[in-house]
């Protein structure tokens, strides 16, 4: 029988320095990997089961498509719960995470996408006003509060007030405990998670966390009040989960919805941030990609819909790409094999992970040739399988919020080029870097206005 390629575990300093190179140089740590060991191998571990990297496509449709019953995800993540807690849905398995997807869905698409769309555009502006002509400015931090300002739109149904300003910057402020390569470590290095006060990294982050979730206890508190007297009528995700209850008639518990509120404000703004902020750099980086986004926005004439700008393919596909050269989490969560199980003609017993490499994936050269090249007309050309494209990961885990990721990045692109020509600071080619769990624009990335529009 052939034999899987693999990497035996080290222990103490090479093991050190090995996991400092996969936070450090994510990109080229991949790459290595990828390069000496291929695209399905495990990693040996002296006292426990074997991990599995994956980015075939043949093993990742196996992995994807298995029965529920036979493999579990929300084990797996229990890394995360330093920072949405353990009731999260990213922790959940079986027929709570499907029930609790199920509850979630709706909020993200069809009418509710309507309904977002015109908050997009009008955050979006307010946000981009306070640009001035030939003044550099840091993308990241602009980004990056359009969508918090959408995404507490979209779960708490506010958008302004006291509560919502100091939610807005604390959350902003735990975050940027992990905005470099360095300060990401700590979420990799246990050994660094101590409190030695306000001063020290691992101190503020539980001070900014404990602030954060009394702010959420004290919404969940008022909220709970409002709708018990029928005097409100919110419509937004957090009444919603108020509201709901299980098979036996028990509503969420304060610690539930705390973790999962806190969950769906990180996930449902993070990522998208850092996407837009690799899209403004690669539309002003190719001059030919922005000539001919321009030209597909000017096609629909002044004040178009927003389905028309959803609709849009050239817009889609600059998306797309971007989204593919570098995906902005680079791994899907791991998968645990709880049943047995063959994938790519091995069989595997219980206890197995896999891990999804989806920058190795989305580099293959026999899917996407010159992989290295921003070039949307591949996604005019042909269209992707869940098990060659996956961004937004897949399978019943699939990112709930990417129709809702997808529509603000089209919205934010098309309402910010239709007000102003904007150039990069720097032509130089700019590298992702680590950023917390992924893998984002540096930090330090500036554009500048050349003139507004109109």
């Amino acid at each position: 029988m052939r034999q899987i390629p693999t990497v035996k575990s080290t222990s103490g300093l090479l093991l050190f320095i090995r996991r400092l190179n996969a936070i450090l140089r994510p990109i080229n740590f991949m790459e290595e990997r990828k390069r000496k060991y291929g695209d399905f191998y495990q990693i040996t571990f002296k006292n426990s089961p074997s991990t599995i990297m994956v980015s075939n496509p043949q093993a990742i449709e196996d992995i994807f498509t298995a029965s529920p019953d036979k493999v579990e995800v929300g084990r797996g993540n229990k890394g995360l719960s330093f920072l949405v807690g353990d009731n999260s849905l990213l922790l959940l398995d079986g027929k709570a995470h499907k029930n609790r997807r199920r509850l979630l869905m709706p909020s993200f698409h069809g009418e509710s996408l309507q309904e977002c769309s015109h908050k997009i555009v009008t955050i979006t502006k307010k946000v981009c006003d306070r640009w001035q002509i030939n003044k550099p400015f840091k993308v990241r931090p602009y980004m990056q509060e359009i969508t918090l300002r959408v995404i507490l739109n979209v779960v708490f149904g506010i958008d302004s007030g006291a509560k919502y300003e100091r939610l807005r910057e604390l959350l902003t402020k735990l975050l940027e405990t992990f905005n470099s390569p360095l300060s990401s470590s700590l979420i990799f290095f246990p050994v660094l998670q101590k409190d030695w006060g306000k001063f020290s990294p691992w101190g503020r982050f539980l001070l900014l966390k404990e602030e954060i979730r009394q702010l959420i206890y004290e919404e969940i508190e008022e909220r709970r009040s409002f709708l018990a007297s029928g005097t409100s009528e919110h419509r937004d995700i957090f009444s919603l989960l108020l509201l709901t209850k299980d098979e036996n008639g028990e509503g969420m518990t304060d610690e539930e919805l705390h973790d999962e509120l806190l969950t769906l404000l990180f996930a449902g703004h993070e990522t998208t941030a850092s996407a837009l902020a690799w899209l403004f750099y690669w539309i002003h980086y190719l001059p030919e990609v922005e000539d001919k986004l321009r030209f597909e926005l000017d096609s629909l004439g002044e004040n178009p819909d927003y389905k028309e700008i959803n609709n849009l393919a050239y817009l889609d596909a600059v998306i797309s790409e971007t989204l593919r050269i570098y995906p902005i989490v680079s791994g899907a969560f791991g998968r645990r094999i709880i049943k047995p199980m063959s994938i790519m003609g091995y069989n595997f017993e219980p206890k197995i992970d896999f891990f999804i490499s989806i920058y190795s994936l989305h580099h293959r050269e026999d899917l996407y040739p010159n992989s290295k090249q921003f070039k949307p007309e591949r996604f005019l050309q042909k269209t992707y399988s869940p098990y060659e494209y996956i961004p937004f990961g897949g399978g019943n885990r699939r990112c709930l919020g990417s129709a809702l990721a997808l529509l603000e990045m089209k919205l934010v692109i098309a309402t910010v080029l239709s007000r102003f020509q904007l150039e990069l600071v720097s032509k130089r080619p700019m590298l992702p870097v680590r950023r917390g769990l992924t893998i984002a624009p540096p930090a330090s990335f500036k554009i500048k206005v050349k003139s507004k529009i109109g």
